[in-house]
């Protein structure tokens, strides 16, 4: 049997331990929070930019009235020849298998992508390692390095998401799309709603075939496990389990693009609608980045609390264990006390 001094050293050790993981989950919590914010208030801005672009397509001439095609190269839908993908994971670990989920349906989606040129662009610095180690980049003379490659590396943005970060990553998604290098441009992340509503979703965003609208091509929801053991983390941190009731905001943004006016625009609503639908690109992107960002936070608190309770339970049964030891010294002592009383 153990030393009891050893167990007591490793109960105080978990302990530790504990005040670590819980100090974590708070911090989680609290992130989580500015993250939510931080999502809401981008909402308004976003909606109301996708019900301009509405309100402009109807005026605008997006189609040629004579060949029957669009003119803008975002709405053009060109054979899948070459495909790039963005891949949003989160910076750090300690979030359960929030990050492995992201990698496993990358690589999914590579599989069902088999023999077509893809790009990948790593959002994320534990996407960015994974992918690394297994694809390289363009070779220096611009050609491919193979029929996957890493095109683009953007590690350390999402520790707190800013805007600028994810024009950059759209302006050059669109550059591409535009010089008609890749045909196609899909975004897997992890779309958050509340601690308990969240699903890993595959997005096609290019072309754009409905503005406003996701097109999802693979969705993975959270199971009932995940779910009990997400409501419980969050009642224990203190943090909400409700979706932001934006119903208000939605419905004044709709407003625009569904009143029967005819709005006079002082540039030419097509010129508008061209420079405008780069920026809708960089708000879906910016979307799906903050998201992610307060996924990470709710996997990494329900992780962290998980934690905390193994470590609850791993030392209650190392007391047990000591006090075993401790019972099992005190009756040795005893029978040598009454065994040298008895020999004399």
């Amino acid at each position: 049997m153990a030393n009891i001094l050893d167990i007591k050293r490793r109960i105080r050790s978990v302990r530790n331990t504990r005040q670590i993981t819980k100090a974590m989950q708070m911090v989680s919590a609290a992130k989580l929070r500015r993250a939510q914010e931080r999502a809401l208030a981008a909402r308004p801005y976003a909606q109301m930019l996708t019900n301009v672009l509405k309100s402009l397509s109807a005026r605008a001439e997006v189609v040629d009235p004579i060949t029957g095609e669009t003119r803008n190269p975002l709405l053009i839908r060109r054979p899948e020849n070459n495909v790039l993908l963005i891949i949003v994971t989160g910076e750090k670990g300690l979030a359960g298998a929030f990050n492995s989920n992201i990698i496993k349906a990358a690589q999914r989606f590579i599989v069902e992508k088999a023999g077509k040129n893809i790009d990948l662009v790593c959002v994320g610095r534990k996407g960015r390692d994974f992918f690394r180690r297994r694809y390289s980049g363009p070779r220096e003379d611009g050609s491919r390095s193979g029929a996957i490659q890493i095109v683009g590396e953007h590690a350390g943005i999402l520790n707190r998401v800013k805007f600028e970060a994810a024009q950059a990553v759209s302006e050059d998604v669109v550059r591409r799309y535009t010089e008609e290098s890749v045909d196609a441009v899909y975004l897997v992340y992890n779309e958050f709603k509340s601690v308990v509503s969240q699903r890993l979703v595959v997005d096609e965003i290019l072309p754009i075939d409905v503005i406003g609208e996701t097109d999802i091509r693979m969705a993975e929801g959270m199971t009932e496990e995940q779910k009990k053991r997400a409501l419980e983390a969050a009642r224990v941190a203190g943090a909400s389990v409700r979706a932001a009731d934006t119903s208000e905001i939605d419905t004044a943004a709709a407003a625009f693009g569904t009143r029967p006016v005819d709005y006079i625009y002082e540039q030419d609503a097509t010129e508008l609608f061209n420079a405008l639908l780069p920026r809708y690109m960089g708000v879906q992107i910016y979307r799906s980045m903050l998201e992610s960002e307060a996924a990470e936070h709710a996997a990494r608190m329900t992780a962290m609390d998980s934690a905390t309770n193994n470590a609850g339970d791993m030392i209650d049964l190392l007391t047990l264990v000591m006090n075993r030891a401790r019972q099992a010294k005190i009756t040795k002592e005893i029978i040598e006390i009454v065994s040298g009383a008895a020999a004399l």
